[in-house]
């Protein structure tokens, strides 16, 4: 028997959803948003110390990579049991990438996250699980050959 949920998931508030465009107010200052989304300011800067004079000032003023992983964070540290990461790795630097896995990797302990990204070498570095999206339909990956198969790589 097929078990179902009783209403769509995101009525559920189960879940927090990082799509691949920007979501955050421009106008909002960065602050507010750590303080909306109850997050801490200094542990954030634990994690990218190049941010410590960002804090007043307006999403809009950073670059896109910048906005990327602000919004990537408040996500990650959400309260969700779920997270939902559409493109985290799109325009941010290759460290910065790495932070980014490293708090994947820290988050997945206790939550389900699941990643869409084409950036695949940092996908199966922080998979558990692969799955390849083709053509609208979904195949597990058990081995990394299969995505040769499918035409996704060639290995």
């Amino acid at each position: 028997m097929e078990s179902q949920l009783p209403h769509p998931l995101y009525l559920s508030k189960r879940a927090s959803y990082l799509p691949q465009h920007d979501f955050t107010p421009d106008g909002l200052k960065i602050k507010t948003l750590f303080q909306l989304m109850k997050l801490s300011w200094d542990t954030f800067l634990c994690h990218f110390e190049s941010f410590r004079s960002y804090q007043n000032i307006a999403i809009s003023k950073l670059s896109g990579g910048e906005r990327r992983i602000i919004e990537t964070y408040v996500i990650l540290k959400s309260e969700s049991p779920i997270i939902l990461l559409d493109e985290p790795f799109s325009n941010i630097s290759p460290l910065h990438i790495e932070k980014i896995k490293q708090l994947i990797e820290i988050e997945k302990a206790g939550k389900i996250i699941i990643v869409t990204d084409h950036y695949y070498l940092d996908i199966i570095d922080i998979s558990d699980t692969l799955y390849l999206l083709n053509n609208g339909c979904t195949k597990k990956i058990e081995k990394l050959e299969e995505l040769e198969d499918y035409k996704y790589l060639n290995l």
